[in-house]
């Protein structure tokens, strides 16, 4: 009896082992894989012909333009608008207006919103010490409902690089207004 036991314990002890040495080269692949593709994509990073810009690697699924170069600053009017009540369906707009309030041009690099159903356009070119610029952010309510909080980042070359824009809205059917 002894014996089935010792020998029974001895192949599951040998299973064991030989499972934990599959695993361990598995996760090993899995990591090497992973790796291989993080260097693949830092030297497939995309690169652009304007010196005050640079783009962070392919490996993000959003290409982001950031500044470099001289800093400069702005200030927003205001940084957060409320639309009210909104019919469900209706687009609005809001434009938030601002001012390079530093000494060096300022140049927008991208104003992303946080959701599809927003659309920012804004001043491209770069604006000047002293001079306005203006973003306009429409937000469509179709399909939503209720109390909608929704944003848009503002990259520029400014410290610090990102500001956060917040528009807000409560979105009620037609026959509820």
């Amino acid at each position: 009896m002894k014996k089935i036991s010792f020998s029974v314990l001895s192949m599951c002890a040998l299973v064991a082992c030989l499972c934990m040495s599959c695993q361990s080269n598995s996760n090993d692949a899995i990591k090497d894989a992973a790796r291989q593709e993080l260097e693949g994509a830092n030297a497939n990073a995309v690169t652009t012909s304007n010196p005050s810009t640079t783009t962070v690697p392919a490996a993000n699924a959003a290409t982001e333009t950031v500044p470099t170069g001289p800093l400069t600053a702005v200030e927003f009017a205001e940084t957060k608008h409320d639309y009210g009540m909104i019919e469900a369906g209706e687009k609005v707009a809001y434009t938030f207006e601002f001012k390079n309030t530093g000494n060096e041009p300022l140049v927008l690099s991208n104003v992303k919103p946080s959701c599809g159903c927003t659309t920012p356009s804004w001043t491209k070119e770069p604006i000047a010490p002293g001079d306005m610029g203006s973003i306009d952010v429409e937000f469509d309510s179709k399909g939503k409902s209720g109390k909608q909080t929704k944003t848009v980042t503002v990259t520029a070359n400014t410290d610090p690089a990102k500001t956060v824009l917040t528009i807000t809205g409560d979105v009620q059917k037609a026959e509820a207004l």
